[in-house]
């Protein structure tokens, strides 16, 4: 009898621990859901260097990109995640992981390769005062610290630097369907710099506030934060909405122009049979994206009037865009197939990667950007941007570490944007020349460009 009654107090005992157990993992938001076939995430489905406290991560990403205008300099220009053409590249090479205790909460992740230099260049904020913040955070891709509350399904409270959701494409090319990322990607931010709210009333359902610096930048242009959040519901575990909105004024020494910009994506698996040695999945995605900057003038530039554009001493300053991708695994998702592209309009050309070299946008005290070049590209109010692009990929993932990227890209602007044959740094394409050797040279960028790229992405 006393073994019995022992029994079933174990028994009760180990119900009652899988009951508290199944309890825990219930506030886990959008736990039990794949969300492994989405663009802009993390496609393992366990991570590898995983203990209590820690969770480790190292990426390695490197690529050969062959433009078929061969610039004689081998300058890329309007890409975030291209540097060079026609030769072998380390784009980002970074480590770190996740800390926690207690509800003590971090991350850090570094950055090195040739990514390290080309974003910070579209960060302007560090010409305001000294310390030269574009060299400080340069090889810090993500660093913050917090706290994790046991409320509802979770709310965390976090300060530092942390990855921007507008976009929809991950910052890691190892997250992301293409490689080259459409204008809608490519020209909004890929980080934010300050304070960041997470609330999950559900595991369905995350709701973030921020309060951070400013557009994709580590300091702050003028006296006012910028502010904004993100909202992702995921009602089941084939389909993601999200929208992200930003409020600022980040145009340099003109605190009335203010900048909204709203991001909305939705993704979508419509077929899933991971078994298949045939199609094994099948998914979209779509993002578009609407914003203006609006208001008076000053010494420093004229005004602008958003999507206004009737009367001519206000010119109209606003970006649209939109982009759309499909995915087809094929063999148990060992292979895949992605075609899509998108389109941008942007009207002041206050969102546009400048073109790199002597055809860098002069310094001024409205727009102060780096590297004063003889023929700048002009960014001036009331100037027109349009441009698309259209591309296709084949991709082989053996295991969910490494995966080998080919991709198509043909690129297309309104204007001489992209880097032509006689590149944008010097007549002979080598900077030590110097510009002078050749007065008549001008930077050569023409209206469209076609490369292809290929990719090696490790993860663990």
């Amino acid at each position: 009898m006393k073994t019995q009654l022992l029994s079933l107090v174990l028994l009760g005992t180990a119900l009652s621990t899988m009951a508290q157990k199944d309890s825990i993992l219930s506030q886990i938001p959008f736990e039990g859901q794949d969300g492994t076939w989405q663009n802009g995430s993390d496609r393992r489905d366990s991570a590898v260097l995983s203990n209590k406290y820690f969770t480790g991560s190292i990426m390695i990403d490197a690529n050969y990109t062959y433009s078929s205008l061969n610039p004689i300099d081998h300058t890329v220009v309007g890409s975030t995640a291209l540097a060079r053409n026609n030769e072998m590249e380390v784009s980002c090479a970074a480590i770190g992981g996740d800390f926690s205790f207690n509800g003590a909460r971090g991350r850090i992740m570094t950055q090195f390769g040739t990514r390290s230099t080309v974003v910070p260049r579209n960060d302007y904020s560090p010409y305001r005062g000294q310390y030269d913040l574009a060299n400080v955070y340069r090889y810090i891709s993500e660093a913050y610290g917090g706290y994790h509350f046991n409320k509802m399904h979770g709310i965390n409270v976090d300060f530092g630097m942390f990855m921007s959701y507008v976009g929809l494409n991950s910052y890691y090319q190892v997250e992301n369907w293409e490689y080259q990322a459409s204008y809608t990607s490519d020209n909004t931010p890929w980080f934010f710099n300050g304070m960041r709210i997470q609330l999950f009333p559900t595991k369905k359902l995350k709701i973030e506030l921020w309060a951070i610096n400013g557009w994709q930048s580590y300091g702050m242009f003028n006296e006012m934060p910028g502010c904004g959040g993100n909202i992702t519901w995921q009602p089941n575990e084939n389909i993601k909405m999200l929208t992200n909105d930003y409020f600022g004024n980040d145009a340099a020494l003109i605190p009335g122009r203010h900048r909204f910009h709203s991001d909305n994506s939705l993704l979508g698996r419509y077929y899933h049979n991971k078994s298949a040695n045939g199609v094994s999945q099948m998914a979209f995605s779509l993002t578009g994206d609407i914003g203006d900057e609006k208001g008076p003038g000053s010494d420093y530039g004229p005004a602008v009037n958003g999507f206004n554009s009737s009367d001519p001493t206000k010119p109209a300053q606003y970006f649209a865009s939109i982009m759309f991708y499909n995915r087809i695994w094929f063999h148990q998702n060992k292979f895949a197939w992605t075609i899509g592209g998108g389109y941008m309009n942007n009207p002041g050309r206050y969102l546009v990667l400048y073109p790199t070299g002597d055809a860098s946008p002069l310094p001024n005290p409205s727009n102060p950007t780096v590297g004063a070049g003889t023929h700048p590209f002009d960014t001036s109010v009331g100037s027109v941007f349009e441009a698309w692009d259209a591309s296709t990929n084949l991709e082989w993932m053996p295991n969910q570490s490494v995966s080998f990227r080919v991709e198509y890209v043909h690129r297309a602007a309104n204007v001489d944007y992209f880097a032509g044959h006689g590149g944008v740094t010097s007549p002979t394409g080598y900077t030590t020349t110097g510009l002078g050797s050749s007065p008549t040279w001008v930077p050569d960028l023409v209206k469209a460009e076609n490369r292809i790229i290929f990719c090696v992405l490790f993860r663990i």
